[in-house]
């Protein structure tokens, strides 16, 4: 953790951007990383496209599951365009510098879609013990508004949260190097380069991690925990 004293004020620097220094000491691998990483993105873009559009345009597919389903392909489409396309124009050109603006925009929407990819996961995990556990209930719990209502909470839950708290971050006073030692704009690289105490902000990101992964990991756990021994009860034809 990062607590040593504020250096005095004339000797803190301004700093207007940053360098990602991500694969900056494999430059001889430059044009296959950049194929490499270019290759996964399109099967992301294409995969996950392909799961929304069936997941919308068939009849068929209007359960609760599918529509969860359509939204964590939309979810997966934006998590990886919040990183790979810079990545991808670092390897291409080599140009390694973002703007303070641009990291700190590209932070808040990362954590954003992190914290919406675990309550996304915790609701498909409840979504399914109702299916499996309570399935005459099913169609009244699991109703259309329900699911509206738990995949605009999954999306907003986070969002007030984490835009202050990257505010914070950026607020804080940055002296010395500007080189960040990652490939995209994350929380600790970030506050490594702070100067003063940092503190409070690294315990805040551990509560971020307790609230919005920990908390639905172990729903997600409990859910299928139940699940299984519900099966397990079941007669083998049955199950």
């Amino acid at each position: 953790m990062n607590h040593q004293e504020k250096p005095p004020e004339e000797n803190l620097t301004e700093l207007m951007d940053f360098v990602l220094l991500g694969f900056a000491d494999m430059s001889h691998l430059q044009w296959f990383l950049f194929g490499l990483f270019l290759i996964i993105y399109i099967i992301i873009l294409l995969s996950n496209g392909t799961i929304f559009l069936i997941t919308k345009m068939d009849p068929t597919l209007q359960s609760p599951v599918y529509f969860f389903l359509a939204n964590f392909s939309f979810l997966e489409i934006c998590y990886a365009s919040t990183t790979l396309p810079r990545m991808l124009m670092n390897l291409g050109t080599q140009r390694r510098r973002i703007s303070l603006v641009a990291c700190a925009t590209q932070m808040c929407f990362f954590l954003m879609f992190r914290v919406t990819e675990c309550l996304l996961l915790a609701v498909m995990a409840y979504d399914r013990y109702v299916a499996i556990c309570n399935p005459l209930q099913y169609p009244l719990v699991m109703n259309h508004r329900v699911c509206i209502q738990l995949v605009t909470g999954s999306w907003t839950t986070g969002i007030p949260f984490l835009i202050e708290y990257t505010y914070q971050i950026f607020s804080l006073p940055f002296c010395g190097s500007n080189q960040i030692n990652h490939f995209f704009c994350d929380i600790f690289p970030i506050l490594k380069l702070a100067c003063g105490d940092t503190f409070v902000n690294e315990m805040l990101a551990y509560t971020v991690a307790v609230l919005f992964v920990m908390v639905p990991f172990l729903l997600v756990l409990g859910s299928y925990s139940k699940i299984i021994s519900i099966i397990l009860k079941f007669p083998s034809a049955t199950s």
